[in-house]
């Protein structure tokens, strides 16, 4: 009977022994694997709001003036010259005629600061039709509150435009620490030029802001 008993003991399966519980990546998910795979996963929820933040409060470049932006234009446009000599016209100096309305050819420095005010995304005059005369500029601007006298005494920035009575009309470049006042001018000695002026504008009457 014992050997019986022991034969059917061999005939009983073992156990089947619990299988160790695994993620569904395979990984073994123990509590110590578990926490290795919440650290990494919040390690790079971490870095990703990092460099979202980092990216929210970043500087944005620094606007520029419409007057800074008119200057820029007129820049570009140094050496442009009249095609012949003392003729008022070039195939450019055609283009500064086309910032303003009903443009003929002939003194063309307001042509040319109308052409680089409108570029800028400032045209002058209440429907930005653009001035061919200097007086109609000072008086636009004067009626319009974007006048600075001379007389006031406080210095142009760069971009204003520099007006000399009705005679003539450019673009203040810059102001030196000697308050000289470096101008780019249409029409001047038949050309766009540079030119330095004195902390008087050399009697200039005021200046124009734009925008």
């Amino acid at each position: 009977m014992a050997r019986i008993a022991e034969l059917r003991q061999g005939l009983v399966p073992p156990s089947t022994p619990v299988p160790t519980t695994t993620s569904t990546s395979g990984a073994d998910a123990s509590p110590f694997a578990s926490l290795l795979a919440d650290q990494a996963a919040g390690g790079a929820t971490t870095g990703a709001t990092a460099t979202a933040a980092t990216a929210a409060t970043a500087t944005p470049a620094t606007a520029q003036t419409a007057g800074q932006k008119a200057l820029a234009f007129a820049q570009q446009e140094i050496g442009q010259a009249e095609q012949p000599p003392g003729s008022n016209d070039s195939p450019r100096i055609a283009e500064y005629r086309t910032a303003t309305v009903g443009a003929g050819i002939g003194p063309w420095c307001n042509y040319f600061v109308s052409w680089a005010a409108k570029n800028a995304g400032a045209p002058l005059g209440e429907a930005g039709q653009g001035f061919g005369a200097v007086a109609a500029t000072a008086s636009w601007a004067q009626r319009t509150g974007r006048w600075n006298p001379a007389a006031s005494g406080q210095p142009p920035q760069a971009g204003d435009l520099i007006v000399w009575g009705g005679r003539h009309i450019g673009i203040v470049e810059s102001v030196d620490a000697e308050g000289k006042i470096h101008t780019i001018e249409g029409n001047s000695s038949n050309m766009v030029t540079r030119r330095t002026h004195d902390a008087s504008g050399d009697g200039a009457t005021g200046y124009v802001r734009l925008g």
